[in-house]
């Protein structure tokens, strides 16, 4: 007999169907394989206590707070803790439950239907601009058309392409300027195969320039407002196009001075909740879901976001990570952006591996090889 230890992030199916389980016994096994913890906000003192009865007898457990079985408090904040089986149970008998408990069954209930991204996608950057903070990441006219070219061959099945920079400190430069950097690109990609090649994105927030890109071929506006501008949904909802909507708190010029959060993921979570419902309004069908890494954000929000992503899968819509090169990385290892490689790459597939379906990149040919590196492990 030999005992050995598996790791959890293995795939439970497949070693399952290699051992010979049978068909319903794979379901029933794969279920309390899957581990879930969950944390429950402002419950009432009586919903926890009926919660972790229920919780317990079947096995699960509720974390609560000293002297809630006294009720001391009348809300406390829970950890639920269970296997995909235990929530199944849970989000069904709940139902019946007052205190709360019903609203807690509904949210189970969209957490187990929700699931990870099978695949990531890597999007390649181009900037236009002269002011980007990534100096490798700026090319004009026919030097851009070969980065393109060179970004496809490596894996990118996006190229996002933008005439702005919005690193922190950064300023509004006008339409007119704008579309001056960004037109001979997207002229000379519409007169290539390019087009064909790739899923184009325009980042922009101005409704002319998103224009010019959609009626020349691009695919989707990567917009770092999240869709304020009603003209700008519009413009993305004639043409049929994706609209990617960002995250940031306040303005490039101010967003890193001293942002604060009660909770940044419940803040982010309602923000793009109200926006994809104005995206809807325009019949925008096509959404991605960008949390905005570095906009607004503090090292500790940054990284929580990307500990927690899944939360945001709840919404079902792709989410987009785009941490590349950006200063997060200095604050944990300081370091010049041109040696952030090793760090973006640890938080990209941190990301990927917590949800995320694209990853939005300055070094395509590293990490699209780090992608299929983590989903070789993955056995």
């Amino acid at each position: 007999m030999v005992v050995k230890q598996l790791n959890i992030g293995i795939d439970v199916r497949a070693y399952l169907r290699e051992i010979g389980v049978d068909a319903g016994g794979l379901n029933i096994m794969s279920a309390k394989a899957q581990l879930y913890i969950v944390s429950i906000k402002g419950l009432a003192s009586a919903g926890a206590n009926v919660l972790k009865q229920d919780a317990l007898s079947i096995g699960a457990d509720l974390a609560v707070p000293k002297g809630t079985v006294m009720a001391k408090k009348e809300f406390v904040d829970c950890l639920l803790i269970g296997s995909k089986k235990h929530f199944k149970i849970l989000s069904h008998k709940e139902l019946s439950q007052p205190y709360g408990l019903k609203a807690v069954a509904h949210q189970l209930q969209i957490i187990l239907k929700t699931e990870k991204p099978r695949q990531c996608q890597v999007m390649g950057v181009i900037n236009a601009n002269d002011d980007s903070f990534f100096s490798g990441s700026r090319f004009k006219a026919d030097a851009a058309l070969k980065q393109v070219e060179a970004m496809i061959h490596d894996g990118a099945e996006i190229i996002d392409i933008g005439g702005v920079s919005s690193r922190p400190g950064s300023l509004e430069v006008s339409v007119e300027e704008e579309l001056e950097r960004v037109r001979p690109i997207i002229d000379l990609l519409e007169n290539s195969t390019l087009l064909q090649k790739a899923k184009f994105s325009i980042d922009t927030y101005q409704p002319e320039v998103a224009q010019y890109a959609l009626e020349r071929g691009f695919h989707m506006v990567n917009d770092i407002r999240g869709l304020e501008n009603d003209r700008l949904c519009e413009v993305i909802a004639a043409f049929d196009a994706t609209a990617i909507i960002m995250h940031m708190k306040g303005r490039p010029e101010t967003m890193q001075d001293a942002p604060v959060y009660d909770d940044v993921l419940d803040e982010v979570y309602a923000f793009f909740q109200k926006r994809i419902a104005k995206a809807h309004s325009y019949e925008i069908k096509n959404i991605i879901l960008d949390v905005g890494i570095g906009f607004g954000k503090t090292l500790e929000d940054n990284l929580l976001l990307i500990t927690h992503l899944e939360h945001f899968l709840r919404l079902r819509k792709l989410v987009l990570i785009g941490a590349s090169r950006k200063s997060l990385i200095d604050k944990i290892d300081p370091s010049d952006v041109s040696e952030r490689l090793g760090g973006s790459l640890a938080l990209h597939l941190a990301a990927a591996k917590n949800g995320a379906g694209i990853l939005r990149v300055h070094d395509v040919q590293e990490h699209v090889q780090a992608l299929k590196v983590q989903n070789a492990l993955v056995i």
